[in-house]
């Protein structure tokens, strides 16, 4: 019999949230066939069958949050087959006895089950038509326009109109992950304005043979910023009282999607040119969002950047993304009347950008020079691009 045990999947993993089985008890699995769709912190994943067999136990309920070493299921490998496990986190157990049999295996992809679960459907309930009988979307969606929904269940409350909504997965994993960054880190904000009229027209003028996003110029003058101040791509190692400076700047990226928060993470760029940062952005935002982000697109990020300006704020204090020791926000680009060096009125474009920063590494000195330095590079794009040559 082998143990099939919740292993840390990335960086500092220490729980997981069972979303679906994709194979029920009695059923015969083959060797790396995916069983268990998992959210965690950053993610939502597939762990695969170690080995082939039949899965004779599961101990884990769906929607069940564990922490990692607990065993999820059991499974009792299958005669003249290669099984020898590679994972170090699956388990030889005593064989034993299970009478217990399952349902035959619902085939729907991750992203499927988790349209019905949205829908209230019961995938279980559905035909599929797509290939080997697999339950596509069309299918969940025309079940849902007239089929059966899943029960809602009663609750004892006598306030009928109140409704409860689950506190688990993913939002409460963020919520633990804030609030230890926001009771461990005395968080400081730094905000100022930032001219973006030269870099808004510069894009302009290369839009038609480089078409590169406002984003990419941000986290390119961030990389140039953190290398000229390494103290903001840091982290602090209290144990050992010391700081670490990082050796490369993996600019994470707060992404706001539909399951919450998460942070895919552009690595080394300061390596990196700006079509080269633009396109990966753009890779992992669409992938953020469709939910098929892999471990490595989320870990080991030094430094975060957070872009709200997009839908609309002009102001905010964001939580720093422990261990790192600094964040910076974007807001709202908007075109205000400024007094010139002639005191003149001008229009021109102005965004705010707050750093918050962890006081225990640096001060408020540090987090004004940081930050000029950052808006020296977007209100004149030809420094960056005198920089950039010299690199």
């Amino acid at each position: 019999m082998v143990e099939v045990k919740l292993h840390d999947i990335g960086e500092g993993m220490t729980e997981g949230t069972i979303v679906s089985y994709f194979a029920r008890e009695g059923d015969e699995v083959k060797r790396d066939q995916p069983i268990i769709e998992l959210q965690t912190e950053k993610m939502v994943t597939e762990l695969s069958a170690p080995v082939a067999g039949k899965i004779s136990k599961i101990h884990i309920e769906e929607g069940q949050t564990i922490p990692v070493g607990t065993t999820i299921l059991e499974i009792e490998a299958a005669d003249n087959v290669n099984n020898e496990p590679e994972n170090k986190n699956i388990e030889e157990v005593d064989n034993k006895q299970s009478t217990t049999t399952g349902p035959k295996r619902i085939k729907a992809a991750p992203f499927t089950r988790k349209v019905a679960r949205e829908l209230g459907v019961d995938i279980d309930a559905i035909t599929g038509t797509g290939k080997d009988g697999r339950i596509t979307v069309k299918d969940v969606e025309s079940f849902s326009n007239g089929g059966t929904q899943i029960e809602e269940k009663q609750t004892s409350s006598t306030q009928e109109d109140v409704e409860f909504i689950p506190f688990k997965g993913r939002r409460k994993q963020i919520a633990a992950h804030m609030t230890k960054s926001l009771f461990t880190i005395p968080h400081v904000a730094h905000m100022e304005e930032i001219d973006m009229t030269k870099l808004l027209a510069y894009r302009e003028d290369i839009k038609e043979t480089y078409n590169i996003s406002v984003a990419a110029f941000f986290i390119k003058a961030l990389a140039m910023s953190l290398k000229k101040f390494p103290i903001f791509n840091a982290e602090l190692d209290e144990e050992n009282s010391q700081i670490k400076l990082k050796p490369n700047v993996n600019m994470g990226m707060a992404v706001d999607t539909k399951e919450g928060l998460i942070v895919p993470v552009i690595n080394r760029v300061e390596d990196k040119s700006l079509r080269t940062i633009h396109s990966e952005l753009k890779t992992l935002n669409e992938k953020a969002r469709e939910n098929t982000l892999q471990p490595q697109d989320v870990h080991g990020s030094t430094f975060t950047i957070s872009n709200v300006g997009p839908i609309g704020s002009i102001g905010a204090t964001p939580i720093i993304n422990y261990p790192e020791v600094a964040l910076m926000c974007f807001h709202k680009t908007k075109k205000m009347p400024v007094v010139n060096e002639a005191d003149e009125i001008v229009i021109r474009s102005m965004m705010n950008v707050t750093l918050t920063f962890d006081h225990r590494v640096m001060d408020g000195g540090d987090a004004i020079q940081f930050t000029n330095y950052f808006k020296s590079l977007i209100e004149n794009p030809n420094i960056m691009l005198v920089e950039l040559s010299g690199e």
